[in-house]
């Protein structure tokens, strides 16, 4: 390694960054550490790969250089022949031959890359008197040699493989951030679009709507860790103001529940006749619609169907017509295509639209549909539609007793009960 500076052939310019990585790879040259250097010039090549942003290398230029290091021999870079003037680290190939091992890299943009590489301290150039590649042999053996020296690798390395693994800290880094955007943009959307349906207030929900837009909104494929970061944040906070919203829905709805239950809104399944048949006063007659119809096909009349003759029916399993479902809960009517139920479709059809009036999802509508049946989760909507504001959450309401109907705990005919003692005792008092 010579003892003064190596300037460049022709008209290329000599720079400080020049000067810098010569005296770097002289000093490092004669320090103790120099006999025991030694890298695996592959193993270099991948880290200086991972760290090529922090040390300000292009990828061309990466290309450039893993072709000069194929043209050295061994797989070890060492400065063993450097100190004593030989030709160490220095590769010597032609523009033609550097091309070819570069994928056909055009001279134009060989010669920019590698002055790239001299320029960010990776090589140094070591051009002869006439700017040529070449080694110069005596008895077998390189005393000099002009081209390309690899020593800065060597010199480099600690700082190399310190960015490689700062580089790898912020890939993973990276990584767990747009994990933890991605779960946190799911549930945002899923516990928005919840709270839509169990009638969170509007106004609250157009807030974090328009909350979440402006954070995703400068989410994009190239943001690193210092954009991430702020985005993970805020998406964070998003989601733990809609969980408290879930959480104070969810202690309403546990409210509402234990209220109705102990008001006795609606009632379970029939487990004491006697009970039900004192709530109803007896002697009194269903409306001149109101005909039961029993599971052997015979028809009770209904000048002949008293209080205690529908409170025996229904308990025997004996089913409800239309004519019974419309006099108790009348309010259902004025919901349907042109203003009148004719048969059980009609009802379905009408119930669908008061279901999305009084707040009920279409999960609670279907889950209600597949346990109970069609008919008899528009025979609960209506009785709900005709309770009013007597029940606070519909939608809440039909989940729990989709619930308790899914357990054999839940029958629809105690709530037509239920409102055909309310009407009775509704008329006797205007009368």
């Amino acid at each position: 390694m010579s003892d003064n500076l190596t300037t460049p052939f022709g008209r290329r310019p000599l720079s400080l960054a020049m000067v810098a990585s010569q005296v770097a790879a002289r000093a490092y040259a004669e320090s103790e550490k120099a006999a025991e250097a030694a890298v695996h010039k592959w193993r270099l090549f991948r880290s200086l790969t991972e760290a090529r942003d922090r040390i300000g290398v292009g990828a061309p230029a990466l290309a450039v250089l893993h072709a000069l290091l194929s043209f050295h021999q061994e797989t070890t870079l060492t400065l063993i022949g450097a100190e004593q003037g030989g030709a160490g680290l220095i590769v010597f190939p032609s523009n033609r031959e550097l091309s070819v091992r570069a994928h056909g890299m055009p001279p134009s943009s060989l010669r920019r890359h590698l002055a790239s590489l001299v320029e960010t301290g990776l090589i140094i150039r070591r051009d002869s008197a006439n700017g040529k590649r070449f080694a110069r042999k005596r008895g077998g053996e390189i005393e000099d040699a002009f081209g390309f020296d690899l020593t800065p690798l060597i010199v480099r390395a600690a700082e190399i493989e310190a960015f490689a693994e700062e580089a790898r800290t912020e890939c993973r880094t990276v990584a767990l951030l747009r994990e933890r955007i991605t779960i946190l943009r799911r549930n945002i959307l899923k516990m928005i679009e919840f709270a839509d349906e169990e009638g969170a207030p509007a106004d609250q929900l157009v807030a974090y709507r328009d909350r979440f837009t402006e954070l995703v909104a400068g989410y994009a494929r190239g943001l690193g860790r210092v954009g991430l970061e702020p985005l993970a944040e805020g998406l964070a906070v998003l989601a733990g103001n809609l969980r408290s919203l879930l959480i104070s829905l969810m202690k309403e709805r546990n409210i509402s529940a234990n209220e109705s239950q102990n008001e006795r809104h609606i009632q379970n399944q029939i487990t004491n006749h006697t009970e039900l048949e004192l709530g109803l006063q007896e002697g009194q007659v269903a409306p001149p619609s109101l005909t039961i119809v029993a599971e052997d096909g015979s028809i009770t009349s209904p000048k002949d169907l008293s209080t205690e003759n529908l409170v025996h029916g229904l308990a025997k399993g004996r089913t409800y017509p239309l004519g019974m479902v419309l006099s108790v809960c009348p309010n259902i009517v004025d919901y349907a295509k042109g203003g009148e139920i004719t048969n059980w479709r009609d009802l379905a059809r009408a119930a669908e639209t008061v279901r999305s009036i009084l707040g009920v999802s279409p999960s609670a509508w279907q889950a209600a549909i597949e346990t109970m049946g069609e008919t008899d989760a528009s025979i609960l909507i209506a009785a709900l539609l005709q309770r009013g504001e007597e029940i606070k959450s519909a939608g809440g309401y039909v989940r729990a007793l989709t619930e308790k109907a899914r357990a054999g705990a839940f029958s629809i005919g105690p709530v037509l009960i239920a409102l055909f003692k309310k009407t009775k005792g509704g008329r006797r008092a205007s009368g």
